[in-house]
């Protein structure tokens, strides 16, 4: 017998994919079912080369 997903779960899993620019999400699943969602978010900054004076 097939289990259907909790379309509430679905849902949550999906928008925090659409938002979600850089990181993981992981899927804990227990006896068949979704019991937890873990969202891990990485902030990436653009690196500023020094500037080299020259003389």
């Amino acid at each position: 017998m097939e289990k259907q997903i909790d379309k509430d779960k679905i849902h949550t899993i999906l928008t925090t994919l659409k938002d979600l620019e850089y990181g993981c999400v992981t899927i804990t699943v227990h006896e068949g079912d979704i019991t937890q969602i873990d969202i891990t978010e990485k902030k990436r900054f653009a690196l500023k080369k020094k500037q080299q004076n020259k003389k």
